[in-house]
């Protein structure tokens, strides 16, 4: 957008959102029409700049919302999803509206991590367009297996990203999981692979969903051909409950003795934990498992799930009590 366009476009919504003037007044105002006025407008909500909420007094997502905050110590944005929709319905309202929550907390001079997943990817198709200067979107794990190079999917989701905050795309050319721990150790000595670690060793945001083993709609690394029968038969071992960025956790938040986290090409936990905002995406009740797991580890610092979600954790027996050590 113009920088002329742009004025026109904030000082529309200005009138029509903050000063109450009709649309027929701001027409005069500007000297324009008013249809071109409705556009404008409608430019301010699509491109972020004018984000529209609405709260029912029956509305259950803030009681939800608080309850989530003070067992998990994350802020939270409930959205609200009616039951009949199905679950790939469900991914697509909470795409969208994380897409619009996500925008506003980026800033120039980011640097940007995420991870590559379905839930990435819906999220990406819906993001706005918002003008940031010298940014950086950094892939979090490598996408590659047995079966293909991982490439197209993982750059479709970075480079939406990247056109989304006009920023730099870093994608991290490794597969997802080593066969071998010793040849991740080789390859991490590798300065076209440590020149990626180190922006991911700087984000100032990080972007994930949650992959769950038992999900009712699979996630891409379990539905991929990442995981042959031996890998899954060493997680069920491991009581293995879910992922993020292809590092696994059990449900109450350890990740110590994993065997195929030797091997995986995403982030620590430790390492994820010392980025400033951390933002999980969650949508599927059937996630709990996985989404209880990431919160007891302390990986997220913001959560944004459909209410399903939302009423299942709140009522969720198994979780540890009190705020997890990492969002203290």
């Amino acid at each position: 957008m113009g920088r002329s366009r742009h004025s026109d476009v904030l000082r529309a919504a200005q009138m029509y959102y903050l000063q109450d003037l009709t649309m027929d007044a701001i027409a005069r105002e500007l000297r324009t029409s008013r249809s071109t006025v409705s556009r404008l407008l409608s430019s301010a909500r699509e491109t972020g700049l004018v984000q529209v909420q609405i709260r029912s007094p029956f509305d259950t997502a803030p009681e939800l919302e608080g309850q989530i905050r003070d067992r998990f110590g994350v802020d939270v944005h409930v959205v609200p999803v009616l039951d009949t929709l199905n679950e790939a319905e469900t991914l697509d309202r909470v795409a969208m509206q994380a897409a619009r929550t996500i925008g506003p907390l980026v800033d120039s001079n980011a640097i940007i991590g995420v991870a590559w997943g379905a839930t990435l990817s819906a999220v990406s198709r819906h993001l706005t367009r918002k003008v940031t200067h010298d940014s950086i979107v950094v892939q979090l794990n490598g996408a590659g297996n047995m079966q293909t190079t991982g490439i197209t999917y993982a750059s479709d989701i970075m480079r939406r990203f990247g056109n989304a905050y006009g920023a730099r795309v870093e994608q991290f050319p490794v597969p997802a999981f080593f066969d071998h721990a010793a040849t991740k150790t080789a390859m991490w000595n590798e300065r076209s692979v440590q020149r990626i670690l180190d922006l991911q060793a700087r984000m100032s945001i990080a972007i994930f969903g949650v992959g769950s083993v038992d999900s009712d709609y699979p996630s891409h690394v379990y539905a991929g051909g990442y995981l042959d029968e031996q890998d899954l038969a060493e997680l069920a071992a491991d009581d293995v409950v879910g992922d993020v960025a292809t590092v696994f956790f059990r449900s109450d938040g350890s990740s110590d003795g994993i065997t195929l986290n030797e091997r995986s090409t995403g982030p620590t936990h430790d390492q994820l934990r010392q980025v400033r905002r951390r933002i999980c995406v969650v949508s599927g009740a059937s996630k709990i498992n996985g989404l209880q797991g990431a919160l007891a580890a302390g990986l997220a610092t913001d959560l944004i799930l459909d209410e399903a979600s939302a009423r299942r954790l709140v009522s969720f027996t198994g979780q540890p009590a009190g705020i997890p050590a990492g969002n203290r």
